[in-house]
């Protein structure tokens, strides 16, 4: 599938943008200015099942596929976030990006037994501006209006699709590429026992202190200073 894309800047450097669940290209709406000001063509997709882009099936293997489809391979830059690192990952072959950085990947989804399950995502589809401000108290007023606006074009089957994954591992045995693994503080996706089997495996681990999982909203500037060096 063609996904919808939206792009900034246009420079000689192409940076590929890539969201998580229940969000879309507007989510970037800081970042995406940023890096356009520092030399880059930034390209932003919304997944399928998200903001402008079509309906149907939905599995972690169509999004990265529609990834590969959409997007120009060889980017300077590739950067995931959730959902959007989980897909990065299994894209990150067939894209080739020269870095990726997978900022609070779902490399791991805790089992309904920790709490969760993809029926408790599906439910935010509902949320109040209210519950929105309370669950995110670091977000400026724009980003909890978009928040709104992106639930109200999500299809929350993407949610429930992902269901056999809730409770099993998805830690990439090694980087494809140079690659940045970003966390919250904490991050309730990778502990720190996981942090640390990824550093084994070659990744390079850094935590955005006191940031919640969407760190490029919760803490904007902490979100670009992490980048120093893969950008």
């Amino acid at each position: 599938m063609l996904l919808h894309t939206h792009t900034w800047g246009e420079g000689d450097r192409i940076a590929l943008l890539i969201h998580g669940i229940m969000a879309d290209h507007r989510t970037w709406r800081r970042v995406g200015p940023a890096l356009a000001e520092r030399g880059y063509r930034v390209i932003a997709v919304d997944l399928r099942g998200h903001g402008e882009s079509g309906r149907g099936e939905y599995s972690p293997q169509l999004f990265a596929d529609d990834l590969v489809e959409t997007l120009p391979a060889g980017a300077e830059l590739a950067i995931g976030h959730s959902l959007g690192g989980l897909t990065l990952s299994l894209a990150v072959d067939r894209l080739k990006p020269l870095r990726a950085v997978f900022s609070d990947p779902a490399w791991h989804l805790a089992s309904s037994e920790e709490g969760f399950g993809p029926e408790t995502f599906a439910q935010f589809k509902t949320a109040s501006k209210e519950e929105i401000q309370a669950m995110n108290p670091r977000w400026e007023e724009a980003d909890v209006d978009i928040e709104l606006e992106t639930l109200a074009a999500w299809d929350e089957s993407t949610a429930l699709s992902l269901g056999p994954l809730f409770g099993t591992d998805l830690l990439p045995a090694a980087p494809v590429v140079p690659s940045l693994v970003q966390l919250a503080d904490p991050s309730f996706l990778i502990s720190a026992e996981r942090a640390a089997l990824l550093a084994d495996r070659g990744f390079e681990v850094r935590l955005v202190a006191g940031a919640g999982h969407t760190i490029h909203r919760d803490d904007f500037e902490g979100f670009m200073v992490s980048l120093n060096g893969w950008i």
